[in-house]
């Protein structure tokens, strides 16, 4: 296996733990203690990780490294900056995600005195079907690239209102087009619904916004007018102000 992917493997490994040893390393990952070691000593003179009382961490040299990703992307300021006053005037979580890979990559979240806890954190990577801000983006793909990313992830199913046939996902992507936003109906987590909308610059997708909260609030004219209006609302904000910053 190439030496890159082998410390990649360990980096994300030591991500799921709380520190790990040598011998915990090559047993889960199936590789020689020699190989590990050899490893984790290149990673720790770079100082990617730390090692105290016999058991590797990842280092805080990657905030370092998100941090400069994150400056990089030129809106984190503007959707900031409005991702927290939708999340002050609907009261509910308000998440903001980007494309990569073919999947949705979470770069910015805040809540609302009302908002729900959902294991979805910054960075955290999700499939783009079943979600909302998935959806969102998908619709403002070519045939082309949503085809690519089918082929490559699937169609998961995660709960009974999942869309998991080709034909269904292409056909409500054709309605997010025309209505200008995404619904989630309780297709990822039971009991969670959320509306989102794409942020279009330029004519490319460059991510979508949504609200969040639990299928109880999330109904009649509050889920299917009054939030679609107050995420469209807030993509365009972002979609204007991001020309000038």
């Amino acid at each position: 296996m190439d030496a890159v992917q082998i410390s990649l493997n360990i980096i994300e490994f030591l991500q799921e733990r709380d520190g790990a040893g040598i011998t915990e390393i090559a047993e889960a990952l199936e590789y020689s203690k020699g190989t590990v070691h050899s490893h984790m000593a290149t990673l720790a003179e770079n100082e990617y990780v730390v090692k105290h009382d016999g058991l590797y961490r990842l280092s805080l040299r990657y905030l370092e490294l998100a941090e400069t990703v994150k400056d990089r992307l030129q809106i984190y300021d503007v959707v900031r900056e409005e991702l927290d006053e939708l999340a002050a005037d609907s009261g509910e979580l308000a998440q903001f995600a980007t494309e990569e890979h073919g999947r949705a990559v979470y770069i910015y979240k805040t809540g609302g005195e009302k908002a729900v806890q959902t294991a979805s954190s910054v960075g955290d990577r999700e499939y783009l079907h079943c979600i909302s801000l998935g959806k969102a983006m998908m619709a403002h793909m070519d045939d082309d690239r949503v085809e690519e990313i089918i082929e490559q992830h699937g169609l998961e199913e995660f709960t009974s209102s999942t869309i998991t046939m080709r034909e269904e996902l292409f056909a409500e992507l054709e309605t997010i087009r025309e209505q200008g936003y995404a619904f989630d109906r309780e297709e990822k987590i039971e009991g969670l619904r959320c509306v989102a909308a794409p942020v279009v610059t330029k004519g490319e997708v460059v991510g979508a916004l949504s609200v969040s909260g639990p299928a109880s609030r999330f109904e009649g004219e509050v889920y299917e007018e009054e939030l679609p209006e107050m995420v469209t609302r807030s993509a365009n904000v972002i979609e204007i102000n991001s020309q000038f910053s």
